[in-house]
């Protein structure tokens, strides 16, 4: 089983890109179980949302602990909450950033890294921080879990309009191209 913890601040979409991903592996042919987290979460207050995908049915229902994946949504997040926390060794980080792989704190339990400047590309798509379309791109790039085809369908299937289907499709598609991967195993 592969277990992801996504985080990010309220407002940014974490739980949305949890249903999309989850939607996205199904096509894949995964067995997924997402869980969405809530809580007193209000705009801008850190919040996470788990996604664990098999080959099997999943009967475990619980957050994740200890993640394979840390997907960060927010590059100020790493600040104010250990996103690290109980992460698996040989893990892979997919953070949105604009800083470079050596102006990161990176913990030994990190493998493989993404890194994209999400908070760039969605003022330009979005005209506002909204990252959760980016950073499937991301994910997808960094991991190879997911297909850009079963991500773009999934997106679809979230029932947004024309217009605003196009943005997110170009969302994607952009994460994908600009992120950054770094393979840190010795």
């Amino acid at each position: 089983m592969y277990e992801i913890r996504l985080h990010g601040r309220g407002g940014q979409g974490a739980v949305l890109a949890a249903k999309i991903l989850a939607k996205a592996l199904v096509e894949e042919g995964k067995f997924v179980k997402a869980i969405p987290s809530f809580g007193f979460e209000r705009r801008g207050a850190p919040v996470a949302a788990f996604l664990r995908y098999d080959d099997k049915e999943i009967r475990q229902s619980t957050n994740i602990y200890n993640p394979d994946c840390i997907v960060c949504m927010d590059p100020t997040l790493p600040r104010a909450v250990d996103i690290f926390a109980g992460m698996n060794p040989k893990g892979v980080w997919v953070q949105a950033t604009k800083k470079n792989l050596d102006e990161l704190k990176i913990p030994q339990t990190v493998s493989k890294v993404g890194l994209c400047d999400a908070f760039g590309i969605a003022l330009q798509v979005f005209g506002r921080t909204i990252t959760n379309s980016i950073i499937l791109g991301a994910l997808s790039k960094t991991t190879g879990m997911v297909s850009m085809d079963n991500l773009c369908k999934a997106m679809e299937s979230v029932a947004f309009r024309d217009a605003t289907l196009d943005k997110n499709i170009l969302a994607i598609r952009r994460g994908f191209e600009e992120t950054k991967v770094y393979d840190l195993q010795k």
